[in-house]
This record gives C-alpha cells, structure tokens and sequence, in this order.
C-alpha cells in the first residue's frame, strides 16, 4: 500500500536487464508528506461558494527586522518551498517573507471546480495578506508568479512597495503569435502522462540550457510525487485549467499601465513558450526569446530596471543563488 511519507516509494523500473531506476517519492494531493523548509500554516477562506485554503510560510526576520515584507510568488512547476535560499537571503538581511502555494498548487486545495483567473489569485493573496495584517509589501514573482505579480500590482498598486519579476512568463502573448489554443481535456490529457523523467527531460532542455545540477533533484521529485500520487487526478486536472488560464489571460499588454517600482532580472538563456511543444516550427523558433524579450518589456514598463544573468536560465535565484541574491539585495536596499 502507497504511504503519505517522504519516504514512500514507486516500485523500481530497470534499464535494460541490471540497472534500476531511482524510485520517485509520492506525495498526497496537497503535498502531504513531503517537507518543507519552514513550517507550513493554512489560510482558509471562501471563496466561488466553496471553502479552500492556501498553505503559506510566513518567516519572521533573523536578527534586527528591517520593516518590509516580501511576498513571493511561485510559478507553474515550482511552490513556495522552491524559494528555500531566497527565504534565507532574505529573512537573514532582516525582511519578513511569506511564501505562499496558490490553489491549485502544492499544499493548497485542488478544488473538482474552479474557474481560474490571475485576478482571482491576486485577490486570493490579497485576503491572505490581509488576514496577516500585511498592509504594503514587495512582491516578488518568478515564471508564473511574474504574471500573478503582474496582475496583484495592477489590481492592488497602493499595497505594493517595489515588484520583481525574475524571468516571468507572459512578456510575449503566445497566442497572438500563432502557438496553436488546446482545449482543457486536452491538457488533462497532458497532465495525465506528467513523469519525473519528463520533467527533468523539459526543464533540463528548457530551463537550464542542457545543464543539471543534483540540488535540482529534490524540486522534480517533488512535481513527480505530487503529480503520480493518490490525487493524480484532480492534480491534473487543476493543472489543466490553470494551464488555460496562462494561455489565455495575457498580462502583456498591460505593462505599459504599471505604476509600481518594477526590476526585471532575467536569465537570458531561458527560453520557456507556453505551447511551444505544438507550435510549428517557424512559429517556435520566434518563441521564449528571453535576452530580446526582458528588454523589450522593460522598455514597456515606466521607469522599469532591467538586470540580467548572460547564460543563466529560467530560475536565476536556483541556479546561481549567491550571485541572484547579492543582485536582488541591492535592488530592495536601494
């Protein structure tokens, strides 16, 4: 019988007739069983006439506290427990950080019936914060949590101090540029097949430029076992639509309407394109441009600060952590 535990097991698949493979932990559908790096609360409220909660940490700042927050949002194939070293950096230089899971994600309710929308996330994390007695803070959002960050400035721009965006998705309208709509069972489909060889298969691809390293293990563990658990299903299925609703709610053209401090810090070797796996070739080959596009939409953004990472990928903060936060820590202090 499958467990709960961090330490339950898939049964071992072999590699032609001796070597095995490394069995992927299983998680529940909120992640139960897996460990994360600061102990999780849960906010519960109402909300589309059913009860959910959002888990959450919320880290109090080593040593004398400088007075800010910061809240830190997650994106599609990663959660608040992937910002671990950025926490550190920052709760260790006197900020208070609360990491949220969105629904839908990780240790949150996946509900049977949601209907997604950026602003339905931001208000989320609005009443979450609320319930804190956050009243202003830094938002800081990574792939999608740029899109959701985006959208929490433009809906709440007097309760945001500064915003980072560190390599969002959504500073391209892939539809628009000709990447083919797939419906939400069509995504389900998708979802269904998620495994832990092909996650690491796309974002070794995709997000680190060929490259890998072993710390990034324990994060495509945790999709895996989250994905392939005893929730897979309503896993999938909530990833489905939350898919849907990236594809089709850009934030793009709403940049020029920003009017919080905005810093972009971009890996430019990135090139993550929602839909690019069925784009036709001419069409791809015009996506996920990252060393073009953080310039192009820091040009869009009023006075927007634009730094980048040559060689770097989709996660910055993860790949060269020291050098990410050195750079973020100057941009919050300035």
């Amino acid at each position: 019988m499958l467990t709960l535990s961090r330490s339950a097991l898939l049964c071992g698949a072999l590699l032609g007739s001796t070597a095995a493979v490394a069995a992927t932990p299983v998680y529940g559908p909120e992640l139960q069983g897996f460990t994360y790096p600061y102990p999780l609360q849960q906010f519960s409220f109402q909300s589309q006439q059913q009860t959910l909660h959002m888990g959450f940490m919320d880290v109090q700042p080593q040593g004398k506290a400088n007075g800010h927050t910061v809240v830190l949002m997650h994106g599609k194939n990663f959660c608040g427990a992937t910002w671990q070293a950025t926490i550190a950096a920052l709760s260790s230089n006197g900020y208070r950080v609360i990491a949220p899971d969105q629904i839908g994600f990780c240790s949150s309710s996946k509900p049977a019936s949601y209907q997604y929308s950026f602003q339905q996330l931001a208000d989320n994390t609005h009443a979450l914060l609320k319930s804190l007695h956050v009243d202003k803070a830094i938002v800081i959002g990574h792939s999608t949590g740029g899109m959701l960050a985006t959208r929490y400035s433009l809906s709440y721009p007097q309760k945001v101090e500064k915003m980072v965006l560190v390599n969002p998705i959504g500073l391209e309208d892939w539809k628009a540029k000709g990447v083919p709509w797939r419906s939400v069972d069509q995504w389900y489909q998708r979802e269904l097949k998620t495994s832990a060889a092909g996650i690491k298969q796309y974002e070794q691809k995709t997000y680190y430029s060929g490259r890998w390293d072993k710390s990034y293990d324990k994060w495509v563990d945790m999709l895996a076992g989250l994905n392939n658990g005893p929730g897979k299903t309503r896993v999938a299925w909530n990833s489905a639509l939350i898919y849907d609703m990236i594809f089709t709610q850009p934030v793009y053209y709403e940049f020029k309407d920003l009017k919080v401090p905005t810093t972009l810090m971009i890996g430019t070797d990135d090139t993550t394109a929602i839909g690019s796996d069925i784009a036709p070739a001419a069409v791809k080959s015009q996506l996920g441009n990252y060393k073009q596009l953080g310039k192009t939409v820091a040009g869009l953004i009023p006075g927007a600060q634009l730094i980048e990472f040559p060689g770097l990928g989709h996660a910055p903060q993860m790949e060269k952590p020291d050098m990410f936060h050195q750079r973020l820590l100057g941009v919050l202090q300035k």
